[in-house]
């Protein structure tokens, strides 16, 4: 090795002194909040599968159809949950498109006139929260993310 060449860090000696610093909290929340997200898929999907059966023709079909889809969308939250909680880095990335997938249905509900209008600024609160908590530089230190130029 020449005197100009550093010495090459291993992965695993950057991912053992990761994992023996304690999660910080913001983390722990940004996990919860997306655990919450993707129950509330489950639940909503189940909800529309049991709508959809127990209805006729069309509803039925469209139904079944949302509810399934709902159900396996929850899959993004509920795995990047999972992620964060283990302090996986790849787990970011699903949970921020999750938090910019929730903004617009947000925006759409709070456009209704109905009893949607509280479910979209709910929405809207734990989407901007959790998109806080997650691009926090807490949180991507305790998934072992280094930002550009930060090779070292």
């Amino acid at each position: 090795m020449s005197s100009e060449q550093k010495p090459v860090k291993d992965a695993a000696d950057t991912t053992e002194a990761v994992a023996a610093e304690p999660r910080p909290r913001r983390l722990t929340y940004a996990a919860a909040l997306a655990a919450l997200e993707g129950a509330a898929l489950v639940v909503g999907g189940l909800w529309m599968l049991v709508l959809g059966i127990t209805g006729d023709g069309s509803e039925r079909q469209q139904g079944v159809s949302l509810g399934i889809t709902l159900v396996v969308l929850a899959l993004l939250p509920l795995l990047a949950a999972r992620g964060l909680l283990l302090r996986r880095g790849w787990s970011r990335g699903p949970a921020v498109i999750t938090q910019l997938m929730a903004l617009p249905v947000a925006y759409s509900l709070l456009q209704a006139d109905s009893m949607a209008i509280p479910a979209g600024i709910v929405l809207a609160v734990v989407a901007v929260l959790a998109l806080v908590l997650l691009v926090n530089p807490a949180t991507t230190r305790a998934l072992g993310i280094k930002g550009p130029g930060r090779g070292e």
